[in-house]
């Protein structure tokens, strides 16, 4: 990745993938998109269309296949972590090259399994905050006001993780480095996982008249649900803090404090559209890392109990 204009396949357009397709492109670089058939023919025809109040609404042209079939600098993952295993048939190793391939995956559990699959050095994990939603094949709503990139890889050498964020700032999204990558990663679970499994857990709790599962955002969670919240927030910094990474539970609240009331997980728009959860990648690797460190996790336990058992219309 030497020169500036790079070259980024991106596996996954969707919310956040579709999002740093179009922002990438309007830069000035070569984006190519792997997506099913129909998609990619839709993206080769009428590019991105995005809405964003801090980008500004713009239509980005791209590239689409269905398959990695050319070198590239990087490639972003970008797909659901339900979605992962059968994605991943895209990018075969032999094509991937000396790409970096860049996750944007929830959970912790990720970076090994990739690293099992490709070179370890090119697996350069990276973290996202932003509220970004595919309402159709290539039609982007960004509702945050912010997007905001972690890039890290302890294995990675460090101008190529540099390179990356380089890019990345440039087009847009606010990008740093951060030369721990556990400590990364659980900046983002214990962060996430609260809010994804309190969001979402209505969908359990809460029915409508008509049978279909009805959501709670984060306005109502952090007034009706403070209390199950500010105990969820401590748990997670517990785990977090046993594997190095950050604990602070009350900067955390303060943080969701400041959020727009009618803030959703992305767990809970899928839950919403009644799409696969990522239960496991989230709440099960929480409850999976507390467990090999024996700390006890009984609000996120009982949580993550209720939130798998299947619901009746």
């Amino acid at each position: 990745m030497a020169n500036n204009e790079l070259t980024v396949a991106v596996l996954g357009p969707g919310g956040v993938g579709g999002l740093l397709a179009a922002l990438l492109s309007r830069a000035g670089h070569r984006v190519i998109c792997l997506a099913g058939a129909e998609t990619a023919a839709t993206l080769r025809g009428s590019g991105i269309r995005v809405r964003s109040a801090p980008f500004g609404d713009f239509t980005a042209p791209v590239e689409a296949d269905t398959e990695l079939r050319e070198p590239v600098d990087a490639c972003l993952i970008t797909v659901k972590a339900t979605a992962l295993t059968p994605a991943l048939a895209r990018v075969p190793a032999q094509a991937l090259g000396d790409a970096l391939l860049v996750p944007f995956l929830n959970g912790v559990e990720h970076p090994a399994r990739l690293r099992a699959l490709y070179p370890p050095a090119q697996v350069a994990p990276a973290i996202i905050r932003v509220e970004s939603t595919r309402v159709a094949p290539g039609v982007i709503e960004h509702g945050s006001p912010f997007a905001e990139i972690d890039v890290t890889g302890d294995p990675v050498p460090r101008e190529r993780l540099d390179a990356l964020a380089d890019a990345l700032r440039a087009a847009g999204p606010t990008t740093r480095v951060l030369p721990d990558e556990t400590a990364a990663l659980w900046a983002k679970m214990t962060f996430l996982a609260p809010l994804a499994l309190l969001t979402t857990l209505p969908h359990s709790r809460l029915r409508s008249n008509g049978g279909t599962p009805i959501g709670l955002p984060l306005g109502g969670v952090r007034t009706r649900h403070r209390e199950e919240l500010t105990a969820l927030l401590e748990e997670t910094a517990a785990v977090s803090r046993s594997y190095g990474g950050p604990s602070d539970p009350a900067g955390a609240l303060a943080r969701y404090d400041t959020f727009p009331p009618g803030t959703k997980s992305s767990m809970q728009r899928d839950a919403e559209a009644h799409r696969p959860l990522e239960l496991d990648a989230i709440g099960g690797a929480l409850l999976r890392a507390a467990e090999r460190k024996g700390i006890a996790v009984p609000v996120a336990a009982g949580l993550v109990r209720e939130l798998e058992k299947p619901q009746a219309d």
